[in-house]
């Protein structure tokens, strides 16, 4: 099958790599020229812009566009909206607000054009682990483009099977699943990175208290001395605690135990603000996806007015002095 790829960033570019091990053909672009002349190859054909990347592509034409959510996927969508034609298939497999899918499927089917949403998780193992993803859109669609996702799938592999699933979508265990309509697919993806930021900063909380043990604060006696990275390699082998996220825990920790390569200032890319916003409009408590999103924002104000004003505020009705740095 052939598909046109719009954006060859840390997983565009993976994502073709993949679709063409598995046989099917690719045209590429990107803002960078030299980043598609780096690409092309066997099967996979540079594009000069997206009517170069429209013109080479037969029909019906399918354009998944991997760019970061906004403006420049705003406009990528809507200028691939005058260049196709009825019958052809736009996938959105970055990671864009639902609520802007719904919106744009409304606009392409005025025009008979196809649109996916599609999120995408996997990151930069997804080359070789293969992508989880999350589809929303018409079922006609999805059905046709059903190489494309295959392709792109983990695969059953060798997780067992849930039993009673028998009768079920038997796609969910190879990795994808057509969430449902316009804006499903980013919706499933925008909860499931609001979960990871939960699962994320409690494996921080966690490794900070116990390297923190061994600090003047706890008496002598109950002072440990813990090696870090052995506890993570110990609880990825049989532990309820494992995950994946262990596993690259454990990995940092084995290069760098004191992980002194990184400040500690932690960006968020929207969707979990996202997720709580859903929270809210559902009357559903997120306790801990709320205080994982807002522990984020803390890490890069850290002698910011907030944590001044506590010590202010702390001086003046109780004459606490900040310690010496």
């Amino acid at each position: 099958m052939q598909l046109g790829m719009i954006g060859l960033g840390r997983m565009g570019a993976n994502l073709v790599r993949r679709l063409v091990r598995q046989g099917h053909d690719c045209v590429v672009f990107d803002q960078n020229p030299e980043t598609v002349a780096g690409l092309v190859g066997q099967n996979i054909t540079g594009g000069a812009n997206l009517a170069d990347v429209v013109a080479k592509l037969v029909k019906p034409r399918n354009v998944w566009v991997m760019l970061p959510a906004g403006e420049i996927t705003e406009q990528t969508v809507a200028e691939l909206g005058r260049l196709l034609e009825p019958g052809d298939t736009i996938i959105d497999g970055g990671n864009a607000f639902f609520q802007d899918d719904v919106r744009r499927a409304r606009e392409m089917k005025a025009k008979g054009i196809h649109y996916l949403d599609c999120g995408t998780s996997g990151g930069v193992w997804g080359l070789e682990r293969g992508y989880c993803l999350m589809i929303g859109g018409d079922k006609e669609a999805v059905e046709r483009l059903d190489p494309i996702f295959a392709a792109l799938s983990p695969g059953e592999g060798t997780i067992p099977k849930t039993p009673r699933r028998e009768t079920r979508d038997a796609r969910v265990e190879r990795g994808y699943l057509h969430c449902g309509p316009s804006g499903a697919g980013h919706f499933v993806k925008m909860v499931h990175n609001g979960i990871e930021y939960g699962l994320m900063q409690a494996y921080a909380e966690g490794f900070e208290i116990l390297r923190k043990v061994s600090s003047e604060a706890v008496p002598a006696e109950r002072r440990y001395d813990l090696d870090l990275a052995d506890i993570a390699e110990v609880w990825r082998r049989g532990s309820v605690v494992s995950s994946w996220l262990l596993d690259l825990t454990s990995s940092a920790l084995a290069e760098d135990p004191a992980l002194s390569k990184y400040s500690g200032f932690v960006e968020d890319s929207g969707e979990g603000r996202w997720t709580i916003n859903a929270a809210i409009e559902e009357a559903v408590p997120a306790d801990v996806l709320s205080a994982a999103l807002y522990a984020r924002f803390r890490s890069r104000d850290r002698e910011g007015t907030a944590n001044k004003l506590l010590s202010a505020m702390r001086h003046a009705f109780g004459g606490h002095v900040e310690p010496k740095k």
